[in-house]
């Protein structure tokens, strides 16, 4: 059926009910209208039933079945909105009864009667017909039209009466596009804050629906605290809780397809809150000023998922005093009284001279003391015990004594002001080491300062310091080998004390004597590095003893033998920051020891796995095993850890077995097995058992920093004529950390650039970054996304001595090009910067490359004998006889500790045999690196100025001493 309009239909039932009785041109009108719309085949029909009225009476039996109820079609089925998928058409359909046709119209324009499909059945309640007709709509034809709105189609159906229409459905291609317009955000919340995702999806036809998933899981919105916003599509979790934390995922979908957005990671983290404060610790002291400390915890709660750690302080330190117990002494004996009828005489004295105090000890000893005071000529019930003498011969007697008593007062007294004339006739000093008048011409400076220059006394006053040590490193690293110097330094100290005598050629003798037959050990030393003592000393029979034990290997010294006797002496491991003293005395006489310190490569770099304890310095060991000392070693070592502020809790730790560590005592504690005097770059410790020991630190907090040392080297590349390579070191800021760098950069050919520089690395988990700047873009050339690099913060918080590199490959575009400047910028994300300026020549012949192997014929690793110490022996000994018992004056050692600034821990001291003289060790070690005495005599000078200092009396038993180091053992 072709298409026509509803206009015509009408015409033509009119035209059939009024029959001939229609004028010709009526007629001719209608049929034009039919012809028009259904074409030449239909209009014969209609014209055919027109004039056979056999046929009008079949169709209105027709009419009469669909029923005359006198009612318009009624749509059972109207067609209905489609969306096309793809390529697939669809399909519309209509149900009318009662309807004699039904036909499509889309879009204002009839459906041509080819494409309709449609099937009648009679309805079995009421015997009408129902007429169902479908057409299909393919996407080009929706595709194809173009209009003001969406492709359309509607039915219009009718009947006897007229003709009815359906609803407008519209037919849309359906798609949905790939990319969100907003994909969530993944966010970081604290606990019970507010978390908002926002998500718009893709555009699509139908609009897509959105759902949640969180960690693949469809999201639940049962719970009142979870909410969507179904407008802007938006999820909403009012109070955040630790389990709201996971991956977000928005899905868009609808009839084409499915799409997910990127995953928004949300974190919902807790800020750390500290504990109440524990109770006060017991004062570290058994007496005198001490230390107490109480501690918070960051658990109330613990920082979770990256939440802030406490502010402030996790331990709070106060000085306190605790009253030291005083043992009693007794005073002065009182005058004898006058003889009894007993013949005896007594005296007394009193325990005040100090009263006992405090749980102190009562003095020892009797109160009362009786003699007889006749020379036993004494008579008991008025007799004489023994024969009678003549009165006369009794008086004789009692003269003679008593003038024999008389003569030899008056002889004592002339003797001491004799030999007290005499004395301060041959020494300025007098008695007593501390007269404030011997100490200012008796210890006089050494020190290399211009202010000096003038003074005869100063060693080689014109000698310049050698300017590339300083470039480098901060302090000396090995000995200045002059024997004449030593001595010229130890005739300038004693020329004012014509008393004392001058040992410097005797005991210099002891560099050149051959091996006694008690050292020990004999053989090799323990193997720490599968090195035997002999292939560092040579042949025993080869001046053993020389103070040149010249070791010159490729790769850095880690490494130092020597061999040591009564005398003592010094060992170094050149150009690291580690030394040892062994003390005068320290070894018996008659007695040598092979002795040997080296620096350990640790495979960890955390002390513990559970613990957050990291190296601060190298692990040192030093020997033999069985080494037997009278005093103290003293052996420093560097350590890269910030020690301004009280962010660290440091431990000095000795290697057991199976790479575990024990504490040997904390630096801030008290101890009488050894001895820690921490200061910025060193620690210098007092050890008395051979061993491997190491400073460990615990951050307290995010503010404790270790120091790094910043390098940049530079050398040609060997594979591009064109090309240059600068490598940028970050490694911890002791001198046996830099020195791996140095030998490394020497083998390969490496110039340093610029001066190193120190940074402050902070424990606050942030990465180091390192990135060039500034290079020349016409010049040079850099690999592409090179230009940034970055550390871990555990690479660096643990390196554990061990270099971190970075290298950046530049190339220039052509030989011309000879010079290079730019910047190595270095930072901690969120910290200060520090640059490496680098101006350099690529040229290998150009000069003027700043120097950086500190001191590299450096080979003297020992010195014995005066030659290692500052304080010659003589004075030495004297310093230990006056301060080791207290005075009249009460000057003891305890102020000699005090006025060196060593006034900490004062207990172990008294533990030794000699204090003094292990405090002068201490200050020996502390001092090496200087080279005056202008402290030690500056402190005597203040000691002589003190008048009646208040003493306390400390004690300790070797036993108490030697237990607390079989704790640790």
């Amino acid at each position: 059926m072709g298409q026509f309009s509803g206009g015509c239909y009408l015409s033509f039932f009119i035209f059939l009910l009024l029959g001939s009785q229609v004028p010709t041109t009526l007629a001719r009108g209608y049929e034009d209208c039919i012809s028009a719309t259904t074409g030449t085949g239909k209009l014969e029909n209609i014209m055919e039933s027109k004039f056979n009225p056999s046929k009008i009476t079949s169709q209105r039996g027709e009419a009469l079945q669909h029923g005359q109820s006198g009612t318009l079609p009624h749509f059972l089925e109207e067609p209905v909105d489609a969306y096309i998928v793809k390529s697939n058409p669809i399909k519309l359909r209509c149900q009318a009864r009662p309807a004699l046709q039904i036909f499509f119209k889309c879009n204002g324009d009839w459906v041509h009667q080819s494409q309709h499909t449609s099937q009648e059945h009679t309805d079995l309640t009421t015997g009408l017909k129902i007429r169902e007709v479908m057409i299909n709509v393919s996407r080009q034809q929706v595709e194809d039209f173009h209009g003001p709105e969406d492709y359309w189609c509607l039915c219009v159906a009718w009947s006897h009466l007229g003709t009815s229409k359906s609803r407008k459905a519209t037919v849309r291609i359906a798609y949905l596009r790939k990319n969100f317009e907003q994909d969530p955000q993944g966010t970081e919340v604290p606990l019970n804050g507010m978390i908002v995702l926002h998500c718009r999806p893709p555009e699509g036809v139908p609009v897509a629906e959105v759902e949640w998933l969180k960690n693949e899981e469809p999201l639940s919105f049962d719970d009142g605290n979870v909410m969507e916003k179904k407008g802007d599509h938006n999820l909403i979790i009012s109070e955040a809780r630790l389990s709201d934390s996971g991956n977000y995922t928005c899905v868009a979908s609808n009839i084409v397809a499915k799409r997910r957005s990127a995953t928004a990671t949300v974190i919902v983290y807790v800020n750390g809150g500290w504990s109440s404060w524990t109770d006060w610790s017991p004062c570290n002291v058994r007496c005198g000023r001490g230390v107490q400390k109480r501690s918070r915890t960051c658990t109330n709660p613990a920082p979770l998922n990256g939440g802030a750690f406490c502010e402030g302080m996790s331990v709070q330190k106060s000085t306190c005093n605790t009253v030291c117990p005083v043992d009693g002494g007794w005073g002065e004996w009182s005058e004898w009284s006058a003889c009894s009828s007993d013949c005896e005489r007594q005296r007394s004295r009193e325990c005040t001279a100090p009263e006992p105090k405090h749980g102190g000890r009562l003095c020892d000893g009797v109160a009362v003391a009786t003699e007889n005071c006749t020379g036993g000529l004494c008579t008991q019930n008025r007799k004489l015990l023994h024969d009678a003498k003549p009165q006369g011969v009794e008086n004789s007697s009692d003269v003679a004594l008593y003038s024999g008593l008389a003569a030899g007062v008056v002889t004592v007294v002339l003797l001491i002001v004799a030999v007290t004339v005499y004395r301060r006739s041959q020494s300025e000093y007098g008695v007593d080491v501390i007269d404030s008048s011997a100490l200012t011409g008796g210890f006089q400076s050494f020190s290399f300062k211009t202010s000096r220059q003038a003074n005869p006394l100063l060693i080689n006053s014109s000698m310049q310091p050698d300017l590339t040590v300083s470039r480098t490193y901060t302090s000396p690293m090995c000995f200045q080998d002059s024997i004449d110097k030593e001595l010229m330094a130890e005739r300038s100290l004693l020329d004012p004390l014509p008393d004392l005598k001058v040992k410097g050629v005797t005991e210099r003798a002891e560099y050149h004597v051959m091996s006694h037959p008690q050292t020990f050990p004999r053989g090799l030393a323990p193997d720490y590095r599968g090195v035997a003592v002999g292939t560092t000393l040579g042949r025993r029979g080869k001046n053993l003893f020389s103070p040149h034990v010249s070791l010159t290997p490729r790769l850095p010294l880690h490494r130092a033998t020597a061999v040591f006797g009564h005398a003592g002496g010094r060992l170094v491991v050149p150009n690291t920051g580690i030394s040892l003293l062994v003390p005068h005395g320290g070894i018996a006489e008659d007695t040598t020891w092979e002795m040997y310190m080296s620096i350990n490569q640790e495979d960890s770099s955390t002390v513990s796995e559970d613990g957050p304890e990291i190296f601060l310095s190298p692990a040192v060991t030093y020997g033999p095993p069985g080494l037997d000392l009278s005093y103290p070693i003293a052996m420093t070592i560097a350590h890269c850890a910030e020690v301004a502020a009280d962010n660290w809790t440091i431990r000095l730790k000795r290697h057991i077995q199976d790479n575990k560590w024990e504490e040997v005592m904390s630096v801030d504690e008290e101890s009488t097995s050894c001895y820690c005097l921490l200061e910025a770059q060193k620690c210098h410790v007092l050890l008395e058992h051979p061993g491997r020991y190491a400073l460990v630190g615990e951050p307290l907090n995010q503010e404790a920093g270790k120091r790094l040392r910043l390098a940049v080297f530079g050398s040609p590349d060997a594979s591009n004529s064109l090309g240059f390579t600068l490598r940028v070191y970050c490694v911890d800021d002791t001198p046996h950390a830099f020195q791996e760098v140095a030998v490394g950069e020497r083998s390969r050919g490496g110039r340093l650039l610029e001066e190193p520089k120190m940074m402050l690395f902070k424990a606050n988990t942030f990465s180091l970054q390192v990135s060039i700047q500034d290079v020349p873009q016409l010049l040079w050339s850099i690999k592409p996304f090179t230009t940034c690099q970055e550390f871990s913060f555990s690479q660096v918080w643990a390196s554990n001595q061990h270099p971190l590199q970075c290298a950046f490959t530049l190339e220039r575009y052509s030989h011309s090009s000879s010079q290079l400047s730019c910047k190595i910028s270095i930072r901690q994300v969120t910290g200060k910067e520090q640059i490496l300026q680098v101006y350099t020549s690529v040229v290998e012949n150009e000069k003027g490359v700043v120097p950086f192997f500190t001191q590299s014929d450096c080979t003297i690793t020992s010195q014995t004998g005066s030659r290692a110490f500052k304080i010659p022996l003589s004075i030495r000994q004297r310093i230990s006889a006056t301060f080791d018992t207290a005075n009249a004056n009460g000057k003891d050692w305890q102020l000699l500790a005090q006025k060196l600034h060593i006034d900490r821990n004062l207990c172990y001291f008294a533990c030794q045999e000699s204090p003094s003289s292990v405090i002068l060790t201490l200050w020996e070690a502390q001092h090496q690196d200087s080279g005056d005495l202008d402290s030690l005599a500056s402190a005597l000078e203040e000691i002589s100025k003190v008048h009646s200092p208040k003493a306390v009396t400390l004690s300790c038993s070797k036993e108490e001493r030697d237990s607390e180091f079989t704790k640790l053992a």
